[in-house]
């Protein structure tokens, strides 16, 4: 009797070591539970190496004044967003004014003596057909019909001279007003001041900065990378980058520059980040952030979402959805693909894994699941 007894303990706690051991054998019968979950997929697998970058402004540096003079008024100030065409400084105007004024004079002026030339031309040009008309008369003097004719040629001249005058005038009053509209300084596209160079009451010679500007809407992606990963990196390339806060985006690259450093062996490479704005980030020139550089080509690979995959002790396991149960497969995972792993063994592409609500599930559960997920890359 003790000798059975002995033997039904044993095998209670083999049986229970078992259960233990591997939970997934055990078939379940319960409550149907609503699970979420994404369909294993084949995808392309690039190994990556990460490589620190900046973001650097396509737009930035300091609005010159493109005429000289007082500042009467400074319209911002640092940290102010602006749009392309709004008004930054307003330089005094007075002196301006004034030679606008004396040029408009002097184009009167001009025009005055062109409608003078313009009558004596024609006094001397009726002059001379009145003398033409004479020429079987007796009275006709040929001396005096040779004077004409030079007169009505220096007239022409005159005529010739004072247009050239007027226009010269008009350039003049048309740089003058040119100066008035100068005298407003925009913002030449979008962005956020980072500087003020000037203030008011202060004179400003022609060229020199009064503003600087920061388009933070307008980013690419700088990094300095080895020679040796240059070969993968041709442009339109797309590649995977990582902000601090740990949120990934795609890129794409846009120029290798050909400047290699001497002392680290890198050449600087340009990327277009697809980064949508109305995510609310806030970004800055030189904010760091990773690029994900890819080693060698793709390769087809069965992957998994990592929500799916369930440690058990040194072996990992998924749950997947047959039959409106949920049945679990004992995994051999390889590389990690962002949000996704590497599947070499255990699944197949259309297995429907279980993301949301695995933790607590048993083995031949009845579940109910809301749909798949796209893969998130």
């Amino acid at each position: 009797m003790r000798l059975a007894g002995n033997r039904a303990v044993f095998l209670a706690a083999l049986i229970l070591v078992a259960v233990l051991a591997a939970p997934w054998v055990v078939r379940a019968q319960g409550k149907t539970v609503r699970v979420e979950v994404d369909t294993v997929v084949v995808e392309p697998l690039t190994q990556t190496v990460p490589a620190l970058g900046r973001f650097v402004a396509r737009q930035s540096g300091p609005v010159a004044a493109l005429v000289g003079g007082p500042i009467a008024e400074v319209l911002v100030e640092v940290g102010d967003r602006v749009a392309k065409g709004d008004m930054l400084v307003r330089l005094s105007t007075d002196i301006s004014v004034g030679n606008r004024n004396l040029r408009e004079a002097e184009l009167r002026e001009k025009q005055a003596a062109l409608e003078t030339a313009r009558a004596q031309a024609r006094l001397a040009s009726l002059e001379l057909r009145r003398l033409e008309n004479l020429k079987k008369s007796a009275a006709f003097s040929q001396a005096r019909y040779e004077d004409k004719v030079a007169e009505v040629a220096r007239y022409s001249s005159e005529v010739a001279e004072a247009d050239a005058a007027v226009n010269r005038a008009a350039a003049n009053l048309a740089l003058a007003e040119l100066d008035l509209v100068r005298a407003e300084i925009h913002a030449p596209y979008n962005g956020v001041v980072v500087a003020l160079h000037a203030t008011e009451g202060a004179h400003v010679n022609t060229g020199a900065p009064v503003v600087s500007l920061v388009n933070d809407e307008s980013l690419e992606i700088e990094a300095d990378v080895s020679a040796a990963r240059l070969a993968g990196l041709a442009p339109g390339r797309e590649l995977e980058i990582r902000l601090d806060d740990g949120r990934r985006f795609t890129a794409t690259v846009r120029a290798v520059i050909p400047t290699e450093s001497a002392l680290t062996r890198t050449r600087p490479v340009r990327f277009t980040p697809r980064i949508d704005v109305a995510e609310g980030l806030r970004l800055a020139t030189d904010q760091s952030v990773t690029v994900l550089l890819p080693v060698g080509e793709p390769r087809p690979v069965v992957s998994v979402h990592k929500d799916a995959v369930v440690a058990r002790g040194t072996a990992y396991m998924v749950f997947v959805v047959v039959g409106g149960n949920a049945e679990p497969r004992q995994v051999r995972l390889g590389e990690a693909a962002g949000v996704r792993m590497e599947v070499l063994s255990g699944l197949a592409p259309g297995d429907l894994a279980v993301v949301r609500g695995n933790e607590r599930l048993l083995p031949g559960q009845p579940v109910t699941y809301t749909g798949t997920r796209a893969p998130a890359r």
